[in-house]
């Protein structure tokens, strides 16, 4: 099997399994992500946070966005350029109109300003014990977290539901890993091949 059709299969298995878990814990976990996230992490004042419009099955961090804004940290929401660029993040502030892509997902118009993160909440189908990810496989995190890295520490910090974890994903050289992960389950780091609990 080659490592595009590993990655094929994981993604199938999972959706299911990230369906099946936001059809039980959709109305609970949005806060719980929050509430561990607010006593796991001190970021710097004012550091900027890109977060994501939830689609589909996606844990919902609206919770999270908001309480961020409210203590002081812009928010930055993806804006897909074009496929194969990295993504850019526009300025997002609770309550502003959003303009509507495909999948249910909303985007900044192109007049919110241009913010860079230092912190971001990343989606994710799947994740495994090494902190690498997988998505719908168009590369947009791997190649923004790629930029961004090159030219400065960043905090890259996925989020969804426990049930999103594996072992092990197909990956290779271009994929980026987490930092973090955070579920309605708490956090977990990640150091290399390790992977543990908040102390």
């Amino acid at each position: 099997m080659t490592l595009s059709e590993e990655k094929k299969a994981a993604r199938l298995a999972a959706i299911a399994r990230r369906d099946q878990a936001h059809a039980a814990l959709a109305d609970i976990a949005p806060d719980r992500v929050a509430a561990h996230f607010a006593a796991t992490f001190r970021l710097d004042p004012g550091a900027v946070v890109s977060a994501y419009w939830p689609g589909r099955t996606e844990l919902d961090i609206r919770p999270l966005a908001e309480r961020l804004h409210r203590s002081g940290h812009p928010i930055g929401l993806p804006v897909v350029l074009g496929r194969g660029r990295p993504l850019v993040f526009r300025l997002w502030r609770p309550g502003d109109v959003l303009e509507p892509k495909p999948f249910g997902l909303q985007e900044p118009y192109a007049t919110a300003p241009e913010v860079t993160p230092q912190v971001l909440l990343v989606p994710f189908l799947s994740f495994d014990r090494s902190g690498y990810r997988i998505g719908y496989g168009a590369g947009y995190y791997d190649r923004t977290l790629a930029t961004l890295r090159a030219r400065r520490k960043v905090l890259a910090i996925g989020v969804g539901y426990a049930a999103q974890g594996t072992d092990r994903l197909p990956h290779d050289a271009h994929d980026q890993p987490l930092d973090w992960v955070v579920t309605e389950e708490g956090p977990l780091a990640f150091d290399g091949a390790k992977m543990s609990g908040a102390e």
